[in-house]
């Protein structure tokens, strides 16, 4: 199975926030560690932010931190949230499959999209920091400068 872009900068994103400690980086110093567009960054920010696993401030002093609910919501949940309850494969598409009806390939493609999701619902955002991914997220740029010093 493979994640949408947005999915998988959404969960990136979260793991930034999870290791920034007391600063609070803004979504262009997040969009420029992650290595994608700003303007993409700052849509998974507005869903993120919908959904309540972050919070946005604007202003000075302003920047993105990471909710209670998201250092703890589990990796499972939020990419079941941002990829949908679409089935891998679409065999009811605008082009119907014609053995829809008795397919033995549908029902094992959805027992595996359901293996993956269960190996994430164990796992919290927290959990996805640990080392030595969290001080790998540390070692990056903008996570090593000092807040206020960013745009």
């Amino acid at each position: 199975m493979r994640l949408l872009r947005s999915t998988d900068m959404a969960l990136r994103v979260l793991m930034r926030l999870a290791v920034a400690g007391g600063s609070s980086p803004t979504t262009r110093e997040v969009a420029a560690d992650m290595g994608v567009p700003y303007t993409h960054a700052a849509k998974v920010v507005a869903e993120l932010q919908h959904r309540g696993l972050l919070a946005a401030r604007r202003g000075r002093g302003g920047g993105l931190t990471l909710t209670e609910a998201g250092r703890g919501a589990s990796v499972g949940a939020i990419v079941r949230a941002l990829e949908g309850e679409g089935d891998v494969a679409d065999c009811e598409g605008p082009n119907p499959c014609p053995l829809n009806s008795d397919c033995r390939l549908r029902g094992a493609l959805r027992r595996a999209q359901e293996a993956f999701y269960a190996a994430l619902d164990p796992l919290t955002v927290a959990d996805m920091v640990a080392s030595p991914t969290g001080p790998l997220l540390l070692g990056l740029p903008s996570a090593r400068r000092p807040a206020g010093t960013g745009d």
